[in-house]
């Protein structure tokens, strides 16, 4: 045993927090996460800050916002030079590894892990930037991935989760085996319960008799919709498309099904652990990346910042932690300065966005005096969207589309628009004061479309001649069968058996 503990950080793609039980969902089969969260400490009200895969993950890694740091989306470099938590981890004395999806883009695929155990399930090159000045086609999120649901034997995402778990599980093996006296961190990263709303039958048969609920909000009219909702639609391909009961429950029970294939992987590499002797100097963090709107207002996938969007679990876990739910407002940043107060790391080389998660500890349940920031900066948008939560409010604002301010205390569902309201005006002004602090839009958006512009040139070079390939450990030539945008996404992800 070490004198520091190990720290394992287990990462999910897409899940909302709504879905679990520690959460309020009284359907999903998930004994492992319900444990951890049963017996640990579990942050009611965290968020993602921004919702989608690659810049959440940024912004996560670096405890910064994404556009502090220059990763504006699912295409955007992740600069080199920038610390991560496995950096600080590693120059404090930690074995940092990292088995699954982290969705680094650019020719540094490690950022601070000494092992990667895996490559990547997408392509680490310019394949998906966005082009604000001429959006075009994209070949991801359409209505298929609601009409092709239900059950599969396997599909690749299936592989893909298999494989990373087989792999986080001998890591854990092999350093018990090693004579490297350093603690570890081990982030395990799935693609699980993303999209294609695809399981397998014994997981889908955990759902049998079960009446699984239609969304709280149907499907809108266009006129009842934001305009940033209404541009996602049109994105998708999904305004105006009318989904069957029948699909749409399906569509949930597979997704509920998904959820409860990673609980099972989860066990997997908690029995291992625990097998190790591990798991009595181990803290456990689980998480995911964003959120899934999963048919609310007809909206399915992520990229909004409506609760079913934005909000994440966020459990940890360790022997020695008593078991606490924390109300404070939370997000994604705060795991950078997390796992150095855990390390004992005592400060960062500049500003982060978070605080020591763990220091929330036995504020009381009446305690919210943090603000979450969060951004959305990629396609679907021809400018940034700014969030801002405070208290039980959430304030979205676009020089385009407008303003919105939601009370999720009184309105669950953000329905009832107060940005006009006159009792709500004060409030307005100072969310707008403090969006005008905390971001420069004009200068944002310079910057964006010059590195879209930047990165369009890159891809297309890139796509002459000799090819080539940023993913981990593979060359232009080698065959894999992980996505590398070199076929439709959707064709690829909804091959299955």
């Amino acid at each position: 045993m070490t004198d520091r503990p190990n720290i394992l950080f287990i990462q999910v793609d897409q899940l909302t927090a709504q879905t679990l039980k520690s959460y309020g969902d009284g359907i999903c089969h998930a004994p492992t996460l319900d444990a951890l969260a049963a017996n640990g400490v579990v942050f009611e009200t965290a968020y993602c800050n921004f919702p989608l895969c690659a810049p959440s993950r940024f912004s996560m890694a670096t405890g910064q916002l994404c556009s502090t740091v220059g990763a504006y989306d699912n295409a955007a470099e992740f600069s080199a030079e920038i610390p991560t938590y496995a950096h600080y981890l590693r120059a404090g004395g930690y074995q940092t590894a990292l088995s699954g999806k982290m969705h680094f883009i650019g020719p540094d695929q490690f950022h601070g892990f000494e092992k990667r155990l895996t490559a990547d399930l997408y392509p680490a090159d310019f394949a998906w930037v966005p082009n604000w000045e001429h959006e075009g086609k994209r070949d991801t999120n359409d209505p298929r991935a609601v009409r092709i649901a239900g059950v599969c034997h396997r599909s690749v995402q299936i592989d893909y989760d298999e494989e990373v778990t087989h792999q986080a599980i001998q890591h854990i093996y092999d350093m018990a085996r090693s004579d490297d006296p350093r603690p570890f961190f081990l982030q395990v990263s799935y693609t699980h319960p993303h999209e294609p709303y695809l399981c397998q039958k014994e997981y889908w048969d955990l759902y049998e008799d079960v009446e699984i609920p239609l969304p709280s909000v149907g499907p809108l009219s266009e006129d009842a919709h934001d305009p940033h909702s209404l541009r996602l639609l049109k994105d998708f391909g999904m305004l105006g498309v009318e989904f069957s009961d029948d699909e749409i429950r399906t569509a949930i029970r597979a997704y509920y099904g998904s959820i409860s294939y990673i609980d099972h992987l989860v066990s997997r590499v908690l029995e291992a652990l625990k097998n190790t002797g591990a798991d009595q100097n181990t803290v456990i963090f689980f998480t995911s990346d964003h959120g899934e709107m999963l048919g609310e207002r007809g909206m399915w996938f992520k990229k909004h910042f409506f609760e079913k969007s934005m909000h994440i679990p966020l459990i940890v876990n360790a022997p020695w932690i008593a078991p606490a739910r924390v109300r404070e407002l939370v997000s994604l940043v705060d795991l950078l300065p997390t796992f150095n107060a855990i390390a004992g790391i005592d400060e960062a080389i500049e500003p982060l966005e978070g605080v020591d998660l763990l220091s929330l500890i036995g504020q009381g349940q009446d305690a919210r005096r943090r603000k979450i920031y969060a951004e959305y900066l990629a396609e679907t948008t021809p400018v940034p969207i700014f969030m801002i939560r405070e208290g039980d409010y959430k304030y979205i604002a676009s020089s385009v589309d407008g303003e919105l301010l939601f009370n999720v205390a009184d309105d669950p569902d953000e329905r009832a628009n107060l940005a006009d309201d006159p009792t709500q005006a004060t409030r307005m002004q100072m969310f707008r004061d403090e969006c005008a602090r905390k971001w420069d839009e004009t200068a944002l958006t310079r910057d964006i479309k010059q590195s879209q512009k930047r990165r369009m040139l890159v891809r297309a070079a890139m796509g002459e001649g000799e090819k080539q390939r940023w993913n981990h450990n593979e060359t232009g030539k080698d065959q894999v069968i992980w996505y590398r945008g070199e076929q439709g996404y959707n064709e690829w992800a909804f091959k299955h058996i």
